[in-house]
């Protein structure tokens, strides 16, 4: 007994213990919040998910923190965008201990924009052309329809990880796809409304929600991507602005407001916050309110509201 008790105290001192993994020690380290809320609606109390920034970062600038290493270093899955999105940081991350298991080309390294169609691929990389992604734009989450087929991936995935809970994760995906379509169902006819809406934007973060949604991109505030926007620039946009029937300047909650700002004051035409993505510990249910309060924002701007 006294030879047991001293293991288990040595044990402990490793950071160890005797009991077995608890059920939910699959560990998602998510890039982005709305992949850290798909983990958590699929893979439900069996899935720890975290997710390495917050709704008010921009996920393109993101520091390799120590700790965000040490979080990489335990997950059995990694989930993020892909598409470059995370060039500056993930790959530091990847190479500072994180086990083989997620590495590029492994079943725990699950990229959301490799499982569906990419928007705006560029024909030529050229920097200066802007701050532009080679694999095409990234912010895949932005159009419900690609976020069901990424569900079903990713339950594929925790499937293939976590055998012993298999079936749970294929009945949670099922439970999903159901509120999910019920969801898209619900948004098709207000969405039908706004299609054709013409609308500035600070930057191309929502092309996947536009392309859904049939709204018109008219300009971007910055000149070209990450590149923000000049006084001149800017004066260029009041007679696009004014005679394209622009309803709304739309920026995500990381997005500099002083454009927005100025040209709404200019124009007239509201400047609006659009969410982006859900709170880094969103609750179950988070992504479908991200594209309800998205449709209620626009149909605002719509209505002249």
């Amino acid at each position: 007994m006294m030879k047991k008790t001293t293991i288990a105290l040595l044990l402990v001192g490793w950071g160890m213990t005797l009991s077995s993994p608890a059920a939910a020690d699959l560990r998602v380290f998510a890039c982005e919040p709305e992949w850290a809320a798909l983990a958590r609606d699929v893979g439900g109390d069996k899935v720890d998910a975290y997710s390495a920034t917050h709704a008010r970062q921009d996920p393109h600038h993101i520091r390799a923190k120590p700790s965000l290493i040490a979080r990489i270093r335990r997950a059995d899955l990694v989930f993020c965008s892909g598409a470059d999105l995370e060039v500056g940081w993930l790959p530091l991350l990847l190479q500072r201990g994180a086990r083989a298991g997620v590495q590029p080309g492994a079943t725990g390294y699950l990229m959301a924009a490799e499982q569906v169609p990419v928007l705006e691929k560029p024909a030529v990389v050229d920097r200066s052309l802007g701050d532009i992604h080679p694999g095409g734009n990234p912010h895949v989450h932005l159009n419900p329809e690609n976020v069901l087929v990424i569900a079903k991936e990713l339950s594929r995935r925790m499937a293939v990880l976590d055998p012993d809970n298999a079936a749970y994760y294929r009945d949670r995906l099922s439970a999903f796809g159901k509120s999910w379509r019920a969801a898209l169902d619900r948004w098709k006819p207000r969405v039908k409304k706004l299609a054709g809406m013409p609308v500035i934007v600070h930057h191309k973060s929502f092309s996947y929600l536009f392309d859904w949604m049939g709204l018109k991109e008219v300009a971007t505030l910055e000149i070209k991507p990450g590149i923000p926007p000049t006084v001149s620039h800017l004066n260029g946009l009041l007679s696009t602005a004014r005679s394209g029937n622009v309803k709304a300047i739309l920026r995500a909650p990381y997005d500099p407001k002083d454009g927005a700002e100025w040209l709404s004051a200019k124009t007239g035409i509201p400047q609006v916050e659009l969410p982006y993505t859900v709170e880094r510990n969103a609750p179950a249910g988070a992504l479908v309110d991200l594209f309800d309060r998205t449709i209620t924002l626009l149909e605002g701007a719509h209505a002249g509201s």
